[in-house]
Formats: structure tokens, sequence, C-alpha cells
């Protein structure tokens, strides 16, 4: 008896495992079209175009490994398709653009082209002010205690980071500038300026056309009033209206 009461209860396992597996594989095949959508993330600098990216990656992490300010992440599960794949979500932490580019020279596949070896050669995407409503810098207000509080909630731990934490603090009680000024391209006035709004208010940030789109001004953005456009450069975004 004992004997027959343990068989019908594996018999039991089996047969919930077997369909709760049954209902995962129909989700996920329900599922595949949104995971394996067209879509585009920021990827690290010197990145081939999305669908050689792809077919080049091999996932290994060391890009990641080496980026002294910790912007780059790995996708996961519920990131879509390419998964494992290095990104950056500029408003986690941005690239910031380092002399020596450590990611690229780290990809063992040119996934992230070697053919990049200084900032001016990196491609990412392209800044827009878009939320021009919520920006300080046309309001003229100070950037507060808490707005430097909301910018450096992150963690910082290398040296690079806290070099960052501590200009940022620098700019306490004083107009907002801080986009165009924490911009890291070598010559930042060819990528970002402020630019009088009108007589009456403050400044506001206009993109130039040597933005090369590592999000660090969305990232120190006190309100979130700059978004990075992945994959687009300032000719497509700017003069063709190229929108995806």
């Amino acid at each position: 008896m004992k004997n027959r009461v343990t068989l019908e209860r594996r018999e039991f396992i089996q047969k919930s495992t077997l369909g709760i597996l049954g209902l995962i594989g129909a989700a996920s095949i329900g599922a595949a079209p949104f995971l394996n959508a067209k879509e585009f993330r920021l990827r690290p600098p010197g990145a081939v175009n999305e669908k050689e990216f792809l077919s080049l990656c091999i996932k290994c992490g060391q890009c990641a490994q080496v980026c002294p300010y910790h912007s780059i992440e790995l996708a996961d599960i519920f990131k879509g398709h390419g998964i494992g794949t290095p990104y950056i979500d500029a408003l986690e932490r941005a690239c910031y653009l380092c002399k020596a580019l450590p990611c690229v020279l780290a990809c063992p596949t040119e996934a992230l082209s070697h053919e990049t070896e200084k900032p001016q050669d990196v491609h990412m995407g392209v800044a827009v002010f878009k939320y021009s409503n919520r920006c300080i810098g046309i309001s003229k207000e100070e950037v507060s205690k808490k707005d430097i509080k909301r910018i450096t909630s992150g963690v910082f731990s290398s040296s690079q980071e806290k070099e960052v934490l501590e200009k940022i603090h620098e700019f306490e009680d004083e107009q907002c500038t801080i986009c165009a000024d924490m911009c890291p391209y070598p010559n930042a006035l060819d990528a970002i300026q402020m630019v009088d709004h009108n007589p009456t208010k403050g400044k506001k940030p206009e993109i130039k056309s040597s933005c090369v789109g590592c999000g660090v001004c969305a990232e120190l953005c006190p309100t979130d009033a700059i978004v990075i456009e992945p994959r687009l450069n300032y000719e497509e975004y700017y003069v063709q209206k190229k929108r995806y």
C-alpha cells in the first residue's frame, strides 16, 4: 500500500512539473516577438551597428569589468533580446569618455570597434533637451542641496567617480549649468552650450553637432530634462529629423 501511494505521488509530481514547464514554454513562445523586438540601447563606445554587434558580442563582460566609472551593465532576461550584452543606462551612470577607452581595448571580438581610439571617435547617440519645462537653468533657480543629493544618490566608489562627486558639490547654491560644465567631451563647447533663453529668464542647454551621446548631461541633470537617443547622431536627429 505504501509503495502504491509513493508511486502515485511521483506520478502526480511528474505530471505537475510537465504541466508547469509546458505553460512556461507556451508563455515563452508567446513572448518571443516582444523579447526579440527591435530596440535600441545605449551601447558602450565603439559599438558597431546593432545587428553586427549582437552577432559579434560574446557576452564576456570584459568591457564592464574595466570601466572605471561602472557605467556598463549586462542585459538580463528582462531586457529583451541580447541577454548578456553590454549597455549603458545614462540615468544611472553615463559614459565619461575615458581618454584611453579601456572598454574598447578590452573587447576581444571588435563588437566595440578598435578603430574607436579616442573620445572624438565615439558615436553612441545624441542628447535631446526634451523636457524644457523641468530645466532649473531656465527658471534661474539655484541648485539646491536636495538637487545635489538626488544626483549623487548612486554609488561613487572609484577615484574617478569620487572626482565627479566632488565637482558636483561645487554647483550647490549656483545657477544650474551642470549639463554643459560637466560634459566630458574634449572640447565641451562643441557638444553642448548654455545659451540665453530669453531676456527675462536664465539659460538653457543647446546640443551641438559634436555631441556623441555619452549621457553625462542626462545623468547629472537635477530634473531629468535631457534624454539620450541611442544610435542616432546629431545630423540624423536634428537635421534629418529621424526618430526611432
